[in-house]
């Protein structure tokens, strides 16, 4: 039976938060913190009640166990609601969500986080043969086959960080198999020279074969096939080569980039529906040097930065721009090793990096900060409102 959150009490302020990422919970936290006091109802949908931990998938996929990190609980006495679902549709007009195809949740302002997920539909052979890391459940179920795999050769179709992550720890982890990377470009290209010599001598070190220069044109139940250059025997193949979003949003109406991401304004507006703020992934995020690509270090700014903007927006003042500058690209080569390179604000590499004992340190302080600091913020919401923005690398001239 359909059941419909109606209108709430009169003069409620309805704030609805699509997503649970990265970013949707720097906005949930931040937001219920922030309007305590106000007559402001914040209502947080989410798929699973687990948080995903997705720069740590790598290590689920090779049946290393993380913590649960159960997001009701984390919401729990912050006057956030939490509703577990899939949003299946959005009507901009009516200003209505579309849960599970049952429930129809109203808002007043949306914040809309539904992230991205790698994308299997361009390349064909992907959805049938393939498996992904986004989400715990499948990063389970890889890790699952690869424990009963015994022996045999696993491939890791494109060679960007997340794949040189989940390559390394897959070799690490089962040095009986052979694993081999594949992708258009050498591993860490981004990387200064230093930086860049290390993660290939740590894949070398580990066993990894790196085929670059090409691309996966097809995906086999038994292997891959390769641009030019053959097909290649696989008993596994791992798909992280590029993410697609939901189009949920171009159906709602929204202006979107050409990849489908909402386009904003300066201050994360959708620019052709104010009322709706976009964040992460899902946001086409333009800063002086281009437009953000997804990260965590990107992701949870967004979201803070949307919900100080609300605030301010229900106090009767105009949301600010948001500047994001990066700073750092951590990439983990098994448990023993990582590289950290340092960056400017554009994200071209620095002459400074981290190498060895030192780097696993600093990946791993860093991808264990976001639920300590999404705890912190419910209390201390200013403590999660400090980020580089960048200087002139990010000013936008036109910005209004």
């Amino acid at each position: 039976m359909s059941t419909s959150q109606g209108p709430g009490t009169a003069g409620t302020h309805r704030v609805l938060i699509l997503g649970a990422g990265y970013a949707g919970m720097a906005a949930a936290t931040q937001l219920a913190a922030r309007t305590r006091q106000a007559n402001v109802q914040v209502t947080v949908v989410n798929a699973q009640e687990r948080f995903t931990e997705r720069l740590r998938l790598h290590l689920t996929a090779t049946g290393q166990r993380l913590a649960e990190m159960d997001i009701p609980e984390l919401l729990a006495g912050t006057g956030a609601q939490f509703v577990r679902g899939w949003v299946t549709a959005v009507d901009a007009h009516a200003r209505t969500v579309r849960i599970d195809d049952s429930r129809v949740l109203h808002y007043d302002t949306l914040v809309y986080g539904l992230g991205s997920v790698t994308d299997t539909a361009t390349v064909p052979g992907v959805e049938e043969h393939a498996y992904t890391l986004d989400s715990a459940g499948d990063a389970g179920a890889l890790a699952d086959r690869l424990a009963r795999l015994g022996c045999g050769t696993v491939v890791v179709g494109g060679s960007g960080l997340t794949g040189v992550e989940a390559a390394a720890e897959i070799a690490e982890r089962h040095p009986e198999l052979d694993v081999v990377l594949v992708g258009r470009q050498e591993p860490g290209a981004n990387m200064n020279t230093k930086a860049r010599a290390h993660l290939r001598a740590a894949l070398t070190r580990l066993g990894v074969q790196v085929i670059t220069g090409t691309a996966v044109t097809t995906v086999l139940p038994d292997g891959v096939e390769l641009a030019g250059a053959g097909t290649l025997a696989a008993d596994v193949v791992l798909w992280t080569g590029g993410t697609r979003v939901s189009p949920l949003a171009a159906a709602a109406g929204l202006t979107v980039d050409e990849r489908g991401r909402v386009v904003t304004d300066a201050t994360l507006r959708s620019v052709s529906h104010p009322e709706v703020y976009a964040i992460g992934d899902a946001a086409a995020i333009r800063q002086g040097y281009g437009v953000l690509h997804g990260t965590c270090q990107s992701g949870m700014p967004t979201g803070v930065h949307a919900a100080v903007s609300i605030a301010r927006t229900l106090r009767g003042k105009q949301p600010r721009q948001f500047r994001f500058g990066y700073y750092h690209t951590p990439v983990s080569l098994g448990r023993n090793d990582a590289v950290v390179q340092f960056t400017r604000p554009d994200d071209s590499p620095r002459r400074g990096c981290l190498t060895g004992r030192t780097a696993v340190w600093y990946k791993e302080t860093v991808s264990a900060s976001p639920w300590p600091t999404y705890r912190r913020m419910t209390t201390m919401p200013s403590s999660g409102a400090f980020w580089p923005r960048g200087g002139r690398f990010t000013r936008l001239r036109d910005a209004r």
